[in-house]
């Protein structure tokens, strides 16, 4: 008979053979999986996944049970889910190598600077404002880290100043851009009348019409911020990540907008800038306090020998 031993010493041996690099393997795994998870999340994706992870355990407990038919059975299901995978997840993962793909991880800091920031929101909410007031429907997609060429290029290119009377006269109604999106990049509005995917969320209010849910469909898909103005209430509104927010006034959409313009997007090169800058501000202030130290010495000095004499 084979000597076993107890189970805090295999527990015991099992650590002792745990390396740093078998520790950072796991980390890195732990991270990755908490990415797919935040990027399933609220979406029809996370239901699929459940519903595997369910046919994966009745499959467990059907062989620790030997019921080899439904083994089987189940076992061939598995086969052809995991074949089927690609093509049930197609958006979500189009969407993660959107991400790896365009992130900007070595782009500029921000988009504008402080000063244009403050302009491009401010015309656009005054553009919103009016357009509101006077129930004008309008979507306007504000581009960020995802590049939107493919939106873009099914509309038409304008590639003008962001102005509100600008604003206005592209959602005109009765005019052939006026039912398409406004692309906004940085400080020029780049495109008009395109078109958005629509999403398929069924779970929606009956009340969002066309343009909430291309809204929607495209936040789902990028990372674009979307703003859309209802046509028959005036209710502003803005999308992101595939959720919305409805019933904005002016000041909270100013708030809403303002990061998309002006927060900073670290990057490698600003790290190391930074961190130069940091260096240099340091040095600079040893440098100085050794050279005001002996003054500061010499200057009591000669103050206690004149008290001496």
């Amino acid at each position: 008979m084979p000597f076993e031993l107890p189970y805090p010493l295999q527990f015991h041996g099992i650590i002792s053979t745990i390396g740093p690099m078998d520790i950072l393997d796991i980390l890195i795994v732990a991270v990755i999986l908490y990415k797919v998870y935040v990027m399933l999340q609220d979406t029809r994706a996370i239901t699929l996944v459940k519903g595997i992870l369910v046919l994966l355990g009745v499959t467990m407990v059907c062989s620790w049970l030997e019921l080899h038919v439904i083994s089987w059975l189940l076992q061939k299901a598995v086969t052809l889910l995991f074949v089927a995978l690609p093509i049930v997840f197609q958006p979500e993962l189009r969407r993660a190598l959107e991400h790896l793909g365009q992130g900007k991880f070595l782009g500029p800091s921000v988009l504008l600077d402080d000063e244009e920031a403050q302009s491009v929101v401010r015309e656009l909410a005054k553009a919103v404002k009016v357009m509101s007031a006077n129930k004008t429907g309008a979507l306007i997609v504000i581009e960020r880290n995802m590049g939107l060429n493919d939106i873009s290029a099914t509309g038409i290119q304008i590639d003008g100043l962001i102005t509100a009377d600008f604003l206005l006269n592209v959602f005109i109604p009765n005019t052939p851009l006026h039912d398409g999106a406004a692309i906004v990049r940085g400080k020029r509005l780049i495109a008009a009348g395109c078109l958005l995917p629509l999403t398929e969320n069924r779970s929606l209010s009956t009340e969002l019409g066309t343009r909430h849910r291309a809204a929607i469909g495209l936040s789902e898909q990028c990372d674009a911020l979307v703003v859309v103005v209802s046509e028959e209430t005036g209710t502003i509104s803005v999308a992101e990540n595939g959720r919305m927010v409805r019933h904005l006034d002016t000041e909270k959409l100013k708030n809403i907008l303002r990061p998309a313009f002006t927060s900073p997007q670290k990057g490698l090169k600003d790290l190391i800038r930074n961190w130069r800058k940091k260096k240099g501000s340091q040095e600079c202030a040893i440098s100085c306090s050794t050279i005001c130290r002996p003054r500061s010495w010499r200057s009591s000095s000669r103050s206690s020998s004149g008290a001496m004499s």
